[in-house]
Order: C-alpha cells, then structure tokens, then sequence
C-alpha cells in the first residue's frame, strides 16, 4: 500500500507538473466517466457527475495517506489502499487495464484512477473533514512536539507496532515506515508503548520524520509494480531484508508477524526488552 512518502510524491506531481505531466492547478473540470461504480464511496454517480462539471481544481496536498483535491465548491479525495494510482494522461489516450475513474479536464489532459485491485475509493464532499475527521496528526507538522508524541503513546498500553500503523494514532504510516523507523530508533516493535521513556519516544518520533523525510526525497519506495519512480528501497535497513546483516551490527534482520503483518527488525539493536 502506498504510504505517506509515496502519496506526497503523487501529490507533488499532481500539482507541480513534470516535463511529461502538465499540473492540475486551475484546470476546469469538464466531465467525468465513472468505470466501477464502487469506486466512489460518496455520493451517487449521478450527483458526483453533475456536481464536478465546471468546477475548478485550485489546490492538490495530501492527508495521511489521502490525496486532497480542492475544488470550486468541494473537495474531492481518493485513498488508493493496496493498489490505486493516479495519473495525468491526454484525453484521447485509450483506456488502459484498470482504469476505474477518468475526470476529464481542460487542455486535452484527464485524470486517470487505476486500480487493479479495487479497493482504492474516491470522496466528493463538501468538507474534506467528513471523511478526514479521525486521523491522528501528520508526523512531519512540527506543531506535534516531543512531549505531545509522549503523552500519546502513555496513553495506550498497545505494542509499538500496531499502534504506529493505526492512522488514528498518527497518519500516514504503513508497513515499510513503521518498521524502519523503530530500527532507527532501536525499539522493538512488540514493545508497549506506555513503557517508552521520554527520550525514547523522542527517538522514535526523530527516526519517523528522517525515514520519511528520506523517502520523500527519493520519491518514495517502488516495491511493487503499482509505484514508479522512486528509489527509496536501495537504502532500506529492516524491510524486506529477512535474513541479511543489519547494517549496524551484522545480526540477520529477523522477521515476526504481528498483527498479521510482516515485521522486520535486528535482534541486536533491537532486543525485546527495550
């Protein structure tokens, strides 16, 4: 799934243009072709197709792992879950294998949802709050302090791992984030988080903004077929390493299950008593 370093990369390239890919800023909205119609989550087809036309595309960010659209009069806003991308594309391009969403702009360009897997789903709403309203605070807003990080995790007995993947807790982390930046900052991911001291979540909260501020450089991590473009894996340290030396110490990285994800950590520099 992609997470947030891969997300603020498609959001950079939405809104900023590249050589091959014009910016979606201030192009108008001239229609769109809804493909599987359980892709949008809200609201009907047929309002969805009437509300967008005319309106006008005046900012692209990011939430967690949503990418934001603000429009003329609503906000529009797509989670693409384990396989969804986003892409700009001429308008008379043909259809491509999982396109499920073409909104159809000025200046001969759309915007293509693709998901093969179907479980990536879009939002037109009126506030984006109705859809963001649970999510926990962004990782890298430095309004969340040291202090606010530690009284969070004192408030849960839950194990480091699952709570960082939870986006109530905070968003935008997955899988990959996670386990890197509890290597970083030398705590296991079985952890409880009410145990960690104070420079200890000082730790883990520096070891989640260096991974993802890394990663954001890079482009993000192409670990799958569904991502393009960034180089991020190469300068893994835990994930998808099982059984390679940890580039601290050399123990094999080892590989547990929890919650039923997979989780990568050095033995070592990571012992469960930390």
């Amino acid at each position: 799934m992609p997470e947030l370093p891969e997300v603020e990369t498609i959001a950079r390239l939405l809104r900023d243009g590249s050589p091959g890919q014009p910016s979606l800023v201030g192009r108008h909205i001239h229609g769109a072709s809804l493909l599987w119609e359980r892709t949008l989550a809200e609201p009907s087809p047929a309002e969805f197709a009437s509300r967008l036309d005319q309106q006008a595309i005046e900012a692209v960010s990011r939430r967690g792992k949503f990418l934001l659209l603000r429009l003329t009069h609503d906000w529009l806003l797509f989670h693409l879950r384990m396989s969804g991308d986003l892409a700009v594309r001429p308008s008379d391009a043909p259809l491509a294998p999982h396109d499920r969403l073409i909104i159809v702009l000025e200046g001969g360009v759309s915007l293509v949802f693709n998901d093969a897997r179907k479980f990536g789903r879009a939002w037109l709403v009126e506030d984006a709050g109705q859809v963001l309203g649970d999510l926990g605070p962004e990782p890298l807003d430095d309004s969340l302090s040291s202090g606010d990080f530690y009284a969070r995790l004192h408030a849960t007995r839950r194990q480091l791992k699952p709570l960082l993947l939870d986006q109530k807790f905070l968003a935008g982390l997955g899988n990959i984030y996670a386990d890197e930046a509890l290597n970083l900052a030398r705590l296991h991911p079985l952890v409880p988080a009410d145990r960690l001291t104070f420079q200890q979540a000082e730790s883990l909260l520096e070891g989640i903004r260096t991974v993802l501020r890394a990663s954001i450089q890079r482009n993000g991590a192409s670990i799958d077929w569904v991502y393009r473009g960034g180089d991020f894996q190469n300068y893994f340290r835990v994930y998808q390493r099982t059984g390679l030396p940890c580039p601290e110490c050399g123990t094999p990285i080892a590989r547990i299950i929890v919650g039923q994800r997979g989780t990568h950590f050095c033995p070592h520099c990571q012992p469960v008593h930390s």
